[in-house]
């Protein structure tokens, strides 16, 4: 009897391996960020020689790293030789990055806002998504699409695949059963998919808060950044509230 049940587990063991290898709890996603410029652009009056001298894309690619419970994501280092309309991007967005602690459901994000950096602590926005039947292969992963919202008007499209434990995504985007490899906001006529997924690598090293830049941590710098903020963008009639989801919003 108890050859009987040890041939069994031997014989199990294969299987219970493979099926662990079917889900990946950390490594490495490259997401390229694509915005459409043209469309972008068609309300700012821009002359028929500069449309026919812009680029159609503003292509940009930002790093993953993530294991089962943190991640960071961050922008790659740019080319000085870009010679896109970089002026009409916002500044400093190179040196943006976003990490998430998904057990304690905290984020720190260091953002540049006229042009200096700021680390900014908060939660984690929730983002209410209805999964669709749709799928799409991303980066060699099925993935299921699922539409949100965010600003009460703003509605996202997201691609998903189960395979990936984590729940995160580009861009602070997360709350799906699995991890976001594709996601597009129309509005802003921007995408983000995946290119290259480093599966079961580990990044400890990586996964690690912003540390550098101007803290916001108590109300009274808060404050003061809200008024900057306020002052620069020329939108005094705008409530503080609304204000400060415009700064702690996504990396976008």
């Amino acid at each position: 009897m108890s050859r009987s049940v040890f041939f069994l587990l031997f014989c199990a063991m294969p299987f219970k391996l493979l099926a662990q290898q079917l889900f990946i709890p950390n490594g490495k996603i490259t997401f390229e960020k694509r915005i459409n410029m043209v469309r972008t652009m068609a309300d700012f009056g821009l002359s028929d020689e500069i449309k026919g001298a812009m680029k159609k894309y503003k292509i940009s690619n930002w790093d993953l790293y993530f294991d089962r419970t943190r991640s960071i994501y961050k922008a790659q280092k740019k080319d000085d030789n870009d010679e896109d309309l970089t002026y009409f991007i916002t500044p400093g967005e190179s040196t943006n990055e976003l990490y998430a602690d998904y057990a304690n459901r905290n984020r720190v994000l260091r953002k540049n806002i006229m042009g200096d950096d700021y680390l900014l602590k908060d939660t984690i926005p929730r983002v209410n998504w209805k999964i669709m039947h749709d799928i799409r292969i991303i980066s060699g992963y099925e993935c299921r699409k699922a539409i949100g919202r965010i600003n009460d008007t703003v509605y996202v499209v997201a691609f998903y695949t189960d395979e990936i434990l984590l729940r995160g995504g580009p861009e602070g985007f997360s709350g799906l059963p699995g991890m976001i490899l594709g996601l597009a906001i129309p509005r802003l006529n921007t995408t983000w998919f995946a290119t290259k997924v480093e599966a079961f690598t580990n990044f400890n090293n990586e996964i690690q808060p912003p540390n550098k830049g101007k803290k916001t941590e108590t109300d009274r710098e808060l404050k003061k950044l809200i008024e900057l903020f306020t002052r620069y963008n020329g939108n005094k009639n705008e409530k503080p509230e609304e204000i400060r989801k415009a700064i702690y919003g996504f990396v976008l």
